[in-house]
């Protein structure tokens, strides 16, 4: 006799780069068995590792190579709430005193920040424009490890999706890299400026949450980042 399988409700959310439509499970204890993993190794490359598996089991229809770091940060803290608690205590050291200081948080209050100023669109005139996709875990991490301007322009160019121009969409897939290069070398000067924009104003997980330390300070502590949605 065969023990029982236990069904597990199902939920559904919105992707913030895209929109589309995800449906998703809470996480069982093999998932919880990964993230502790992760936890204790305190290592950014297992955490994303640990992360973008536990996404990929709990959510379908989706390639967790191809999201964007702040989709990845929502999605697991969607998983967070449903699968244990909103609520989180936690214990942080004040830089100051150097004392630990008791902390709760609603892990609701932790939103997606979108600068007003940012846009998908680089404009290059009236006619032509550059289309632009959001950098991947994966190029993210690359850029952890080498974080030199060669490796910075190589993402950038990764990360332009289409030219526009007129009514023709010209794909950047469909071209080399040097070739991309050499169309981005006949560009405004401007652009350079516009697409560091792009990524200087990308979307982000992200609270601020006040508190007063032992010397009667008031204090700021972020929530921000895959590190910080551990707690």
């Amino acid at each position: 006799m065969s023990l029982p399988k236990i069904e597990l409700p199902l939920f559904e959310l919105e992707l913030p780069s895209t929109k589309q439509k995800l449906k998703y499970r809470p996480f069982t204890v093999k998932e919880e068995k990964i993230l502790l993993i992760a936890q204790e190794s305190q290592e950014l490359e297992q955490t994303i590792l640990a992360v973008k598996q536990i996404v990929g089991n709990c959510f379908s229809d989706i390639d967790v190579d191809k999201l964007a770091l702040f989709d990845l940060e929502y999605l697991l803290l969607a998983l967070r709430i449903k699968s244990v608690s909103n609520e989180v205590k936690f214990t942080i050291k004040d830089p100051d005193t150097e004392k630990n200081v008791e902390l709760e948080i609603n892990l609701e209050n932790v939103k997606l920040i979108e600068n007003e100023n940012h846009d998908t669109k680089i404009h290059i005139n009236d006619e032509s424009f550059l289309m632009m996709r959001y950098p991947t875990v994966n190029e993210i991490l690359i850029l952890q490890k080498d974080n030199t301007a060669e490796m910075l322009m190589d993402i950038m160019i990764s990360c332009i999706d289409n030219v526009v121009s007129g009514d023709e969409v010209y794909k950047s897939e469909d071209f080399t890299k040097e070739q991309m290069i050499e169309f981005l070398d006949t560009l405004p000067s401007t652009t350079i400026k516009d697409l560091e924009n792009f990524f200087n104003t990308m979307p982000t997980m992200r609270h601020e949450m006040k508190y007063v330390n032992e010397n009667g300070d008031e204090k700021t502590f972020v929530v921000e980042g895959l590190d910080s949605f551990f707690l």
